[in-house]
């Protein structure tokens, strides 16, 4: 693996930092906290103008056609700022599924009037519509078994009863991306989120991002809004969220960056018995140990989005980076909340926003028990 960045990939990780400099300072993240829509129009129109809607999306559907490398890079800018943005669950997720298992009509599904012609992925790559997924069930765990809820034929196409919770960005998505149990085994379906028996409450979570309850009563879905094979859907959802869990990998890398750097700063500010805080070697132990592990997590990242631009496996690698990166974000925020002292769980203060969103990434997405479960099966299938 190539540790050296192209200039292209520098002027990538150049341009994301400068956008969210101006366009995700603390205080717009800030204002973002348990907002029902979760994201600055302002954010989410930069993004899409500078193309990173669309890094990931292939060229003959209007995005960048860009690997999973460069979107790591970008990802671990996000994490540094924070960013409040749908672009995880729409840009990455969604798109991926359509992309893996979605038919060329579904790919090139027009929305709105005849003279917005549009593709679903290409409306996806230009900001013009959210979607995302409606995934986890109440007490339900993260795996195949986890998809509990049926989706019942009828001569329409299917009937959906459910509840899912932990919707992302619900109230902003044209569409979501439904995972229900079917005759077949475990698919994914398009539906749209104003049809007649959907219910939509918002929840408050640790990260204080846009969360919603979905409760469906007898929604119709078309059987045409199935994407990909019957009985595929959950291949289709493992391989894509292999994918995902590697950004947030990162993400989780660049927010436990962040949070080291301002407390470093902090620590050579901050004087205490007549010398800073830094120069108190269990302290300076403590941010000596965080920064190998963010340097470890981060060659790791690069490892698991390099195989995967190489077309390789990352069946290991992409839960090894979760896992890891996840743990190392979390257990950085709690050292750093230690230098800092009390002042760093008062809202004034950064630090606990920081260390709030380091739980709360660890725990979505798959959390630790079933990535290790992940990794072992590999380990010992192998």
């Amino acid at each position: 693996m190539d540790l050296d960045l192209t200039e292209e990939q520098q002027m990538v990780i150049d341009m994301t930092r400068g956008m969210l400099a101006e366009h995700s300072t603390t205080a717009i993240v800030r204002d973002m906290e348990d907002d029902p829509k979760g994201y600055p129009e302002a954010l989410w129109k930069q993004m899409s103008e500078l193309g990173l809607n669309g890094l990931l999306i292939p060229e003959a559907y209007g995005g960048g056609g860009q690997t999973l490398l460069e979107g790591a890079f970008v990802y671990e800018e996000l994490g540094r700022a924070m960013a409040p943005t749908p672009h995880f669950v729409s840009c990455v997720m969604s798109a991926g599924v359509l992309l893996e298992a979605g038919s060329e009509d579904q790919k090139q599904a027009w929305l709105g009037s005849e003279d917005q012609k549009q593709a679903w992925l290409g409306r996806i790559a230009n900001g013009d519509a959210i979607l995302t997924p409606a995934w986890l069930e109440p007490q339900r765990g993260f795996g195949e078994a986890g998809i509990a809820i049926s989706a019942t034929a009828d001569g329409y196409g299917f009937k959906l009863n459910c509840r899912k919770r932990l919707v992302a960005y619900a109230s902003s998505a044209a569409r979501l991306i439904v995972l229900a149990r079917t005759k077949a085994g475990v698919d994914l379906f398009l539906v749209d989120p104003r049809a007649k028996g959907i219910q939509m409450q918002q929840l408050l979570s640790q990260g204080r991002e846009a969360q919603y309850q979905i409760d469906f009563a007898d929604v119709k879905v078309a059987a045409a809004d199935r994407i990909g094979a019957p009985g595929s859907g959950w291949k289709t959802w493992h391989k894509v969220m292999l994918q995902g869990v590697t950004l947030l990998a990162a993400q989780a890398i660049g927010g436990a960056a962040r949070c080291l750097e301002e407390t470093v700063v902090y620590a050579n500010q901050r004087v205490q018995f007549d010398k800073p805080l830094g120069a108190f070697q269990a302290l300076a132990h403590y941010m000596a140990d965080a920064s190998t592990r963010i340097d470890g997590g981060r060659v790791l990242v690069h490892e698991a989005a390099w195989n995967h631009a190489q077309g390789r496996s990352i069946e290991r690698f992409g839960p090894m980076a979760k896992l890891f990166c996840c743990e190392t974000y979390r257990e950085t925020t709690r050292v750093c909340a230690q230098i800092w002292g009390g002042v760093a769980f008062t809202i004034e203060y950064d630090q606990q926003m920081f260390f709030r969103r380091a739980k709360a990434l660890q725990l979505s997405w798959w959390d630790g028990p079933y990535l290790e479960e992940l990794i072992a099966k590999d380990v010992l299938d192998k």
